[in-house]
């Protein structure tokens, strides 16, 4: 029996299926989803906003004293510079403005991520330190994208894509004179890191080491602030050290530390 007929179908079908999963998995991937999710904002500014007044730079990696920081949109107009940080997420997400951790739950699975808000603080800060401008002539805005949904109340700078359009134009009081704006552009691409895949890769593991950072502190489970080490001074576990949180008394969430460290 000749195989040769079977044998050519499966190499035609495998050298389909491989490329297939290599692209699925590259759909699914975290950076993926970013570059995703960066698109679309992107699309919806280009095609909302009127060019002559609204002037955006994408992806500015900007250096900072203990590395980089990069912005995924920055738009600069007469009536204030717009920093804003885009999420593509799913699921329901619980959140306040001052929490340090965020909540994202996707049926039973539940996940914590930092609070976008204190994120994109630092992008703040850092644009204002570059343009040596006033921090109330700049505005923070998050952008979730996908198929999330906000459970808890969120401030107006935190916002579905349709919202972000809204939430711009609601800023009509002009900060900046023409000069200004120009200025500010002008410093933003002089000052920015130059995109070359040596940068990128710095800035990544300067991110990765980040979270690394971030993974081995200690959280409170209720609030997501730090804890910290303490030793119970009364009542039957007395001498016993828990991990409690740095709010008390105003979040008195505990662990033991037996349980903390296993």
């Amino acid at each position: 029996m000749d195989f040769s007929p079977i044998i050519s179908n499966a190499v035609t079908m495998l050298l389909w299926f491989v490329p297939l999963l290599v692209v699925i998995g590259i759909a699914k991937s975290p950076w993926f989803k970013g570059i995703l999710g960066e698109f679309m904002v992107n699309t919806a500014i280009k095609l909302m906003l009127d060019k002559k007044h609204y002037y955006l730079v994408n992806n500015v990696t900007l250096p900072t004293e203990d590395g980089s920081t990069q912005i995924d949109h920055i738009i600069i107009s007469r009536f204030g510079i717009f920093v804003v940080e885009t999420k593509n997420m799913k699921g329901w997400i619980f959140g306040s403005e001052h929490q340090k951790q965020w909540t994202q739950k996707i049926f039973k699975h539940t996940s914590r991520f930092q609070n976008p808000l204190h994120q994109n603080y630092k992008h703040t800060k850092t644009l204002s330190s570059c343009l040596n401008m006033d921090d109330n002539k700049l505005f923070s805005v998050v952008v979730f994208v996908g198929d999330s949904t906000f459970k808890t109340p969120m401030p107006e700078n935190i916002t579905y894509a349709g919202g972000l359009i809204r939430y711009i134009k609601s800023k009509n009081s002009p900060l900046l004179s023409d000069s200004e704006v120009s200025e500010a552009i002008e410093r933003i691409q002089s000052g920015r890191l130059a995109p070359t895949f040596k940068n990128h890769r710095t800035h990544a593991r300067h991110v990765q080491a980040i979270k690394q950072k971030k993974a081995a502190e200690k959280l409170c489970p209720k609030c997501g602030n730090p804890m910290m080490l303490r030793t119970a001074k009364k009542g039957t576990r007395a001498g016993s050290q828990f991990w409690g949180c740095t709010l008390f008394p105003k979040c008195r969430a505990a662990i033991l530390y037996k349980e903390a460290v296993t």
